[in-house]
């Protein structure tokens, strides 16, 4: 059963020049299962998340494309049907934890508004039971609280408790670590993803934390310039990718470089679009770019989902020094 599918999606914001920020993103994501979406800043990662939920800003436009979430068609949805969507199907966990609370509501009073509003128990055992759920000491003095008199990793805690409260189907989760520290990060990731499996609810997280989505993503989505160019298995893609661009993200991994190598860097920056890419958006940066790859856009042409003219012979069990560009 398939929770996301998405098809061709583009998108463009219009102003003094027209942008495309999504330039054809095919996905899909089944039911249950958990999907990281990587890739630079600027790649499109966080605005596909927010045209999931319909949340793209009105200088936004769809081009074309379909998107499909638990078989509904978002696209299509008129503003009753959006609101219901959004909160049946939906939930999002935001970057900033405290910035995704409301600060003039003390923890206890949002957890209750929340359970009040899918019909649960919003006694205030309840309310504790959540937050101890979360591993938060002393829950009662914490639900006393405003936001901003709790820490960081307790705030993203709070957060994950009132995503997934509602048992959504998706849980979408921005960057919902990279605030915090490293100890607190780990203890955060294992909860929201115990969370959801204990709920059978959808993963859809957008990282640049390369061995945490390795070690909890069953699926990977490497994506830039507006398109997933690399899809499949988290051990295969990140182990063994095949896209040139899935292979030099892979290398700037700090974890996977020896001690006293140099680190990998990924030459150029990213190419701003303002209409569709006639060839390969990475061509200028590749090192294995040949001719065709400024004038051919290229189409997934392996069972990894690689968009790359090339994909073929650099799946193969060759060397990529062996694969001459």
């Amino acid at each position: 059963m398939t929770a996301i599918r998405i098809r061709d999606l583009a998108l463009e914001f219009t102003g003094a020049t027209t942008v495309r920020a999504l330039d054809g993103v095919d996905l899909e994501v089944a039911a249950g299962s958990s999907v990281a979406v990587v890739g630079e800043s600027g790649s499109g990662k966080s605005t596909l998340a927010s045209v999931i939920g319909r949340l793209h800003p009105r200088s936004a436009r769809i081009v074309r494309g379909e998107l499909e979430v638990d078989g509904t068609d978002v696209l299509s949805l008129d503003d009753t049907a959006l609101r219901h969507y959004r909160r049946d199907a939906l939930a999002y966990i935001a970057q900033d934890p405290i910035g995704s609370l409301d600060p003039t509501m003390r923890i206890g009073r949002q957890l209750q508004l929340v359970l009040r509003s899918v019909g649960d128990d919003s006694t205030q055992a309840r309310q504790l039971e959540m937050l101890d759920a979360m591993l938060i000491a002393n829950p009662e003095r914490v639900a006393r609280l405003f936001p901003h008199q709790i820490s960081g990793g307790m705030a993203q805690r709070v957060a994950v408790a009132l995503a997934m409260c509602r048992r959504p189907k998706v849980l979408i989760a921005d960057e919902p670590t990279a605030a915090l520290d490293s100890q607190v990060r780990e203890e955060v990731i294992r909860l929201m993803f115990e969370q959801a499996r204990s709920a059978g609810t959808t993963i859809l997280w957008l990282s640049h934390d390369l061995p945490a989505v390795a070690r909890w993503c069953d699926e990977v989505a490497v994506m830039y310039a507006g398109r997933v160019v690399e899809r499949g298995p988290a051990g295969a893609v990140l182990g063994s990718p095949v896209h040139p661009y899935a292979r030099a993200l892979a290398a700037t991994d700090p974890s996977r470089a020896k001690r006293g190598e140099r680190l990998s860097s990924i030459p150029g920056s990213p190419p701003v679009l303002y209409g569709e890419s006639e060839g390969c958006a990475f061509a200028a940066r590749c090192a294995f770019r040949i001719d065709a790859c400024e004038s051919t856009r290229p189409q997934p042409m392996t069972a990894r989902h690689s968009l790359c003219l090339r994909a073929e012979e650099l799946a193969a069990p060759t060397s990529a020094k062996e694969v001459s560009a």
